[in-house]
């Protein structure tokens, strides 16, 4: 069994395919997936979303890149978190890439994030790109390691990396992973203790070698665990059997369905 630990499903891509998407996912033994917020707009389909499948869970939070746009209040994410299907806080976090002014506003909606994980005891999702001094700087100033969490879609070194699992943090590996210029990233996925990786798609993003260049979906997060398993040199079923413990780990509230529909 495998998880599929963050996916954008209400993307436009998906609308007409959940069927043929979630059979996809049981063809290939990826029982769960993770729907991620990114915005307050989208966030109520994110969450109907999750509550129209008992193998689906959401997130609530905004993205660091998205801009101008309505946020989530302390007290709004702490409302939100108290849904059932609701089992993480995030998309959270920084990118300087688009941003290079390194803007206050990205750092004050991270902090409310963190604020609201530890009020509610739902891990942190968290998104850093050209900007992982800082990142790692703020989780330590409010104390994000009383919430935990995870550095989705890891693009850092192992430097960084230990940092994060020094704060008690879980890192995944999105298709990135199998790209063959991403020795940084294969270096981390060797090293990373097996208690503490999980795996992910980022669908309908990045997707892994062989499907690169197309629409990502959560069916795909199999190709990500099986390199990892030939860079670990391990069966696939150690690394499926280890990430999916870790996922129910780390997300708590989270309770597995015993059939996929």
């Amino acid at each position: 069994m495998l998880i599929d630990s963050h996916c954008h499903l209400d993307y436009p891509e998906f609308t007409s395919r959940m069927d043929d998407v979630r059979a996809a996912m049981q063809q290939q033994g990826v029982s769960h997936a993770l729907l991620i917020s990114v915005n307050c707009d989208t966030y109520p389909s994110v969450r109907a979303l999750a509550e129209s499948y008992d193998n689906f869970w959401a997130t609530v939070g905004v993205h660091p890149d998205v801009k101008d746009a309505p946020d989530f209040s302390f007290e709004e994410l702490c409302h939100e978190a108290q849904a059932a299907k609701i089992i993480g806080i995030g998309e959270t976090g920084l990118d300087y890439h688009w941003h290079k002014d390194r803007p206050e506003w990205q750092r004050e909606r991270f902090r409310t994030h963190i604020r609201a994980a530890r009020a509610t005891g739902l891990p942190l999702i968290i998104h850093t790109r050209e900007s992982a001094a800082d990142t790692l700087a703020i989780l330590r100033e409010e104390q994000a390691d009383e919430a935990g969490g995870v550095m989705h879609c890891f693009t850092e070194n192992w430097e960084t990396a230990k940092q994060a699992l020094d704060l008690g943090f879980y890192i995944s590996f999105s298709g990135i992973v199998t790209f063959k210029n991403a020795k940084i990233v294969q270096d981390v996925a060797k090293r990373v203790p097996l208690d503490r990786l999980l795996v992910e798609t980022d669908a309908p993003y990045l997707a892994p070698v062989p499907h690169r260049g197309k629409a990502n979906e959560p069916a795909f997060v199999r190709h990500v665990a099986e390199f990892i398993a030939q860079l670990r040199e391990v069966p696939l079923s150690e690394v499926a059997e280890a990430s999916t413990a870790n996922f129910f780990r780390l997300f708590k509230k989270a309770q597995p369905c015993q059939t996929m529909p």
